[in-house]
């Protein structure tokens, strides 16, 4: 019920508080949209890893005053739509108009976390309710990422622990709990800040809310396991640049060659070449499998190629594959990895029967790729040295990473190619999460592209040597630290996600049995009761 206080408009909510209405719907609608679109700027290019710790306050201070649940629901979902556009902005070109359908929908999923944070934030919190809330509503944020991260919702980009890619502490705490433990920590100081800023009564939750951050990164940064070097691989990554025009495959392939061959007289292990780095088969091309072997014979080295072609699958039907190819100076030594998890519109189309229509209006796949069905480690030939490969995007899911480490991956590479987003984000975006990968895996990592920003990372995420931007054409060698050991998220696994998930669930509940004991409202007086003399009573008295 919304009454007027002191010339303003104010609602009453069920504990009997009157809270301000601030502005009208419309104008509170435009505020959650911009506000939702805010933590993008923490993330590549911007790169204000810093911002990401306060990027959600504003909107949170808006959901904490809807003057109802369901405005909060719609504010929620205003918001995400901002957040999905904001950060997945680059895929314009490709999408267009229909990035806005999607964002529209994927936006519901932060509708139940606007509720949330009005449940737990709005009015005059309690002591016990702000310190549920430094843990619930970063538990109900998780709950957001987790769903977005299924591949078929495309993949877990934009996952707001993966703005700190750059952070020691942050990576430090990756390898406890992975990106999802950085995520929680950064709504958790979020929700510290608002706390702080508009609930006065709740500064004591707050304060001790901030101490428990401070001690969750101290306690990781000194006490989670860090890998031990072993020893070193000297690693090549080939990038030819952005080639187009006619026959721009065979273009491509003739510059990777080059480049290659320029590093002869370099003491190497291994050469990697970027995604779609061939554009036929081996097997039906001979000669590009020759001219690979001569390659591998001139510098010493295998070649990790990417062949993006129709071929017999490693184990499946004949179609069209992404797959990571080992060659050597006799040619291609048997390993193939084919790429398990395909980008949505890019490479297939969800439901093509009822969405295919978006290759009318966008850079949509007019033919489906087809998938892999298991993670491949591969053994270089002379050094025994055991590598993971991942394509494209798989490099953004921490537990395709987290496989290859358990299946005895000494070092991961991802072989990539952003070329149809090169003058956006998405190039720096996609090399960051290489830093995460390896921070969480405790494996170095080599991100490999056409067209740049490559880039390569030691096994604690931080970078060695440097990137090579999107505008180079040109090959850089890499000293690879070799480590072993193994950082609890490899060991544990998600269990960041588990805890917050048996979170929400326990207040659920409590918040369920308090609503039964709940007593009810008394209702309506009765009809008067006529007395024997005349008189009349109500029941009751």
């Amino acid at each position: 019920m919304r009454i007027a206080v002191g010339g303003r408009l104010h609602t009453r909510r069920r504990d009997g508080r009157s809270v301000p209405v601030l502005g009208s719907p419309g104008a509170r609608g435009a505020a959650a949209f911009v506000a939702g679109a805010l933590p993008a700027l923490a993330f590549p290019e911007p790169s204000l890893w810093w911002f990401a710790h306060v990027a959600l306050a504003p909107w949170m201070l808006l959901l904490r005053t809807a003057p109802t649940a369901r405005r909060a629901a719609v504010e929620g979902w205003l918001g995400g739509v901002g957040f999905v556009v904001a950060v997945h902005h680059w895929l314009l070109p490709s999408l267009h108009v229909f990035l806005l359908v999607l964002a529209a929908l994927f936006g519901l999923l932060w509708a139940p976390w606007g509720a949330l944070v009005r449940t737990m934030l709005g009015g005059g919190p309690s002591t016990a309710r702000a310190a549920a809330a430094v843990a619930a509503v970063p538990a109900g944020w998780l709950m957001i990422e987790l769903i977005r991260s299924w591949e078929g919702l495309g993949g877990p980009w934009g996952l707001l622990g993966a703005s700190q890619w750059q952070v020691g502490a942050a990576l430090r705490l990756a390898s406890v709990g992975g990106v999802w433990l950085t995520s929680l920590l950064v709504v958790a100081v979020n929700t510290v800040a608002v706390l702080l800023v508009a609930v006065r009564s709740a500064r004591t939750p707050a304060v001790a809310g901030a101490v428990l951050c401070a001690t969750a990164v101290t306690s990781a940064w000194v006490w989670a396991p860090v890998p031990r070097e072993t020893g070193g691989l000297r690693v090549a990554v080939v990038q030819p640049g952005v080639v187009g025009g006619m026959l721009s495959a065979e273009r491509r392939f003739d510059r990777g060659e080059e480049l290659t061959r320029d590093l002869a007289g370099t003491e190497l292990d291994l050469v990697v070449w970027g995604e779609s780095s061939v554009g036929a088969d081996l097997a039906r091309r001979p000669d590009l499998a020759d001219r690979l072997a001569a390659l591998a014979e001139d510098v010493g080295a295998p070649i990790l190629a990417n062949v993006d072609a129709r071929s017999e699958g490693a184990t499946g039907p004949p179609g069209i594959y992404k797959s990571s190819v080992l060659v050597g100076p006799d040619g291609p030594t048997g390993d193939r990895y084919d790429k398990m998890r395909l980008v949505p519109f890019g490479e297939y189309i969800p439901a093509r029967s009822v969405l295919g229509w978006v290759t009318s209006v966008g850079r949509a796949a007019g033919e489906d790729r087809l998938r892999g069905d298991s993670p491949v480690v591969m053994s270089l030939p002379d050094s025994g040295v055991r590598i993971g490969p991942l394509v494209c995007f798989e490099s953004a899911f921490p537990d395709m990473s987290r496989r290859l480490t358990r299946d005895g991956a000494q070092v991961l590479v991802a072989q990539s190619a952003t070329s149809s987003f090169q003058e956006s984000w998405a190039p720096e975006q996609h090399a960051s999460l290489a830093a995460l990968r390896a921070a969480e895996s405790g494996r170095p990592m080599v991100h490999a592209t056409l067209t740049g920003v490559s880039a390569v990372y030691a096994a604690g995420g931080g970078q060695v040597g440097a990137a090579l931007p999107t505008e180079a054409s040109t090959a850089a060698v890499y000293d690879v630290p070799l480590v072993s050991g193994t950082t609890l998220y490899v060991r544990y696994g998600d269990w960041p996600v588990y805890a917050s998930l048996a979170l929400l669930v326990a207040l659920g509940a409590v918040g369920g049995v308090r609503a039964l004991r709940r007593p009810a409202a008394p209702g309506p007086a009765g009809p008067p009761v006529r007395t024997a003399r005349g008189s009349s009573a109500r029941p009751g008295r």
